[in-house]
């Protein structure tokens, strides 16, 4: 395998892999904290960057059946969340393309 191309963000406040500090998203693409996951408390995020994605597969979770995909950190290889493929739900139509950060796996990073 070649080297891998990551991205770094130059912003004051950085969302980062909790194993390899590798930066995954910026506060301003937090869009909500009221979510959960395997080990907790969940955010859901935008876009998110320097990950690469498993293969998509329907999952039933609280709010209704959802194609996902597992999120790997570029950088070490933890599984780190799910992004949003697809939502059965009307009203669960926005998470479409999103993605979800479980907070247990996750840092902030802050530049000052």
């Amino acid at each position: 395998m070649g080297r891998q191309f990551v991205e770094y963000l130059d912003v004051d406040r950085v969302y980062a892999c909790r194993k390899c500090k590798l930066h995954l998203t910026s506060s301003a693409e937090l869009m909500s904290k009221n979510f959960w996951g395997a080990t907790g408390k969940a955010f859901l995020f935008n876009r998110v960057i320097n990950m690469t994605t498993g293969e998509a597969e329907e999952r039933m979770m609280r709010t209704g059946l959802h194609s996902v995909r597992d999120l790997i950190c570029k950088g070490c290889g933890q599984i780190l969340g799910w992004k949003y493929d697809w939502a059965s739900e009307a009203d669960q139509k926005y998470k479409e393309g999103k993605s979800i950060l479980e907070k247990s796996y996750i840092c902030k990073v802050e530049w000052n």
